[in-house]
This record gives structure tokens, C-alpha cells and sequence, in this order.
């Protein structure tokens, strides 16, 4: 609602936010968000790791105060700490794709595991944070195929070298909770979100960015695991709720713990439903798109996940905004005005008024 929005607004004015991962589809996003709530925005993040890129498309690197590093070097995440003073940190920076950690497995778990000790070491010798929020996955659960949404006192314990990693680092993040901010200082949380799509992410091994892909092309999409179910949302959705979860861990140190942040059960779809509406969005756009289920023999994947998100709803009163078809159509309206050539930092900020204000109403007179 528009309360909430002036509430965030309220608070994030001012406030020094440190991101990591800033480069990334998701932070880029969180740092568009932040830079109109008022927030003063440093990112730490490597570069942008695809071409074209979100953060680049934007232009983004002209609105924060953005610092080119690696999580895993611990000296330099320091030497940022210590210059910027942050008052909330968001923690994004990670190895995100599931099959790139079957490639490279020791990378991934040093910067999804040591990065996250990395920066809550810096939190820790950085008297001014007073919220820490690790961003993790829907993916750290034990995932027995089970037809009920995993809640945050389920088992963790991820099956491949991705998930197991950002298992271990939410373990490391409440391990540091309980080890040095027990007097209340800082206020630390973990995040765990479902799977998220949006405009701008052109990452590989991701089903719409191989929608996108292959419409350019002109080529059919190629679906590895159409009947595999996943909790997809638009980025918009756990961003708000990052958001709301630091600031109100920041006012009060009570709220801080676990949360699980997905869509509702109904837009819960597989792989195959989710292209489905991705063509029939494109061909309302004008465009033309069809999908083939061509399976390619890859490493294990998850078949079905879903989470249980009460805890946040009933803690914090958040809500989904929109449900999976109209997330699929917001993408590919950011998608269609890219190809544009329009001012994408000017579509990102009206998608997110749209989201935090007019969807937010709809969602209340609902």
C-alpha cells in the first residue's frame, strides 16, 4: 500500500545501505528501490557477469556509490566498511546458477560460505550496522519432493553444490548471530526466497532468460524440465520484503530470524506453465514465441518445491502483490521496451512505483 511505501520511504531516507552483489539482477533492482527511497547506496560487488546486463542497461553505476570487489577478499571488503560506516547491510553477492556450481564447485562454496563470513565479519567490526540481512535461497531446505511448502524450521541441507552452499551460509549467519550480537547491537536475519523473474535478468541456465534469448532469436524455447514445479514471483515481491524486514529488525531487535518469502500456493506452476504464459505475454506484445521440451541430461534438479511463507505474513502482514501471470507479463513488458532502446532506469522506477503503490492498493481493497 501506499503507507507502506511512505513508510519505507520514511525510514530508508538517509539511511547508509550497504548491498553486495549490487551488480547482479536482483541487487540492481534492491539498488534502483533504495536510490528513490532517499537511501545512500554502496554496492560491493564484482562485475556485472553477463552481457548485456541490468546494472549496465540502467546505467546504475552513475547513481550509487559502486566499489568493484570480490567478497572473498576479506582486506578489501574491510577497507569499504570501515570508509562507508553502513547502517544496514544487504548481503546478495553469491554463485546463484545450480549448474555452474557442478562446474565449479570450490568456487562456489568460497564465495557462497567464506563471502557471507567475509562480510559478517566486516558487520561485526562495523559498529554502525544495526541490520543484516543475508539473502539465501528457497533451495536450502532438505528437499524430499514433498507436497507441502518447507517452513524455517524444516531441515536444511541442499542436494547440489549451490544450494548445500547457501545452507552453510545461513548456518554461518545464525552461528554469528548467537556468537557476537546476542547484546542486541545488530539485528541479524536470513531471507529465503522462491524463485525469482523479472525484466532484466539475462542470466544463463534460467528458464525466462532462455525465453528472451531465444524470441531474439527467433528460435523456438528450449524447456529442459517442463513438469518440475518451482515457487516463481516477480523480483519486486522479496524485495519489498527485504525490506521491510530490515527496517523493522532495525526498530526492533525482536523481529529478527528466519523468513521464508514466496508466492502463494495457486502460482506455484511448472516450468511448462510458466513458458506458456511467457508466449502467450510476448504474442499480446506482438511478437511471436513457442516452446519444445528437450531435455539435455543434465546434472540433478529439485522437481518440486514450494515454501510456507505464514511466519512472514502473520509477523509482518506482507502479502504477495501479484500472481504469476502478471509477473511473467511485467517481464515481458520490461523486455519489449529494452528491445526499444527506451530509458530502462526511467521503466524500472515505473514498474516499482506500479508495484509499491498501485498494486500494493489493489492488493488492499482486495
Amino acid at each position: 500500500m501506499a503507507d507502506q511505501y511512505n513508510q519505507l520511504k520514511e525510514f530508508y531516507s538517509g539511511k547508509r545501505v550497504l548491498v553486495t552483489g549490487h551488480t547482479g539482477f536482483k541487487g540492481s533492482w534492491l539498488c534502483r528501490i533504495l536510490t528513490g527511497l532517499g537511501a545512500q547506496v554502496t554496492g560491493y560487488a564484482l562485475e556485472p557477469g553477463t552481457v548485456p546486463s541490468l546494472f549496465e542497461t540502467a546505467g546504475l553505476a552513475e547513481t550509487i556509490d559502486s566499489r568493484i570487489g570480490d567478497v572473498r577478499d576479506l582486506t578489501h571488503l574491510k577497507r569499504v566498511f570501515q570508509e562507508k560506516e553502513p547502517e544496514i547491510v544487504f548481503h546478495l553477492a553469491a554463485q546463484p546458477i545450480v549448474r555452474d556450481s557442478y562446474k565449479e564447485p570450490v568456487y562456489t562454496y568460497e564465495t557462497n560460505v567464506m563471502g557471507t563470513v567475509h562480510v559478517l565479519e566486516c558487520v561485526r567490526l562495523t559498529p554502525s550496522v544495526r541490520s543484516f540481512l543475508n539473502v539465501t535461497t528457497d533451495k536450502v531446505y532438505e528437499n524430499r519432493e514433498w507436497e507441502y511448502g518447507y517452513r524455517e524450521c524444516d531441515p536444511l541441507d541442499g542436494y547440489d553444490p549451490y544450494s548445500n552452499s547457501k545452507s552453510c551460509s545461513e548456518l554461518v549467519t545464525h552461528s554469528y548471530a548467537r556468537s557476537f550480537f546476542g547484546d542486541g547491537r545488530c539485528a541479524i536475519s536470513t531471507s529465503r526466497a522462491g524463485n525469482v523473474i523479472g525484466g532484466g535478468d539475462f542470466a544463463n541456465d534460467r528458464i525466462i532468460p532462455d525465453c528472451v534469448r531465444a524470441v531474439l532469436k527467433g528460435e523456438e524455447i528450449a524447456v529442459r524440465n517442463p513438469h518440475s514445479t518451482r515457487p516463481f514471483q516477480h523480483v519486486l515481491e522479496p524485495l519489498g520484503a527485504y525490506l521491510l524486514i530490515a527496517m523493522r529488525q532495525y526498530e526492533d531487535a525482536s523481529y529478527a530470524g528466519y523468513y521464508n518469502v514466496g508466492p502463494d500456493d495457486g502460482d506455484c506452476v511448472t516450468t511448462g506453465r510458466l513458458v506458456d504464459l511467457f508466449c502467450q505475454a510476448w504474442k499480446e506484445l506482438g511478437g511471436a514465441a513457442s516452446w519444445v521440451s528437450r531435455s539435455d541430461g543434465g546434472p540433478h534438479e529439485a522437481n518440486f518445491l514450494k515454501l510456507d511463507c505464514s511466519k512472514i505474513k502473520k509477523t509482518f502482514g506482507w502479502r504477495p502483490h501479484m500472481g504469476v501471470k502478471e509477473a511473467v507479463e511485467w517481464t515481458a513488458e520490461w523486455t519489449k521496451e529494452w528491445m526499444d532502446g527506451r530509458d530502462m532506469a526511467l521503466v524500472m522506477d515505473r514498474q516499482i512505483q506500479r508495484y509499491f503503490i498501485v498494486k500494493a492498493q489493489d492488493r488492499k481493497e482486495d
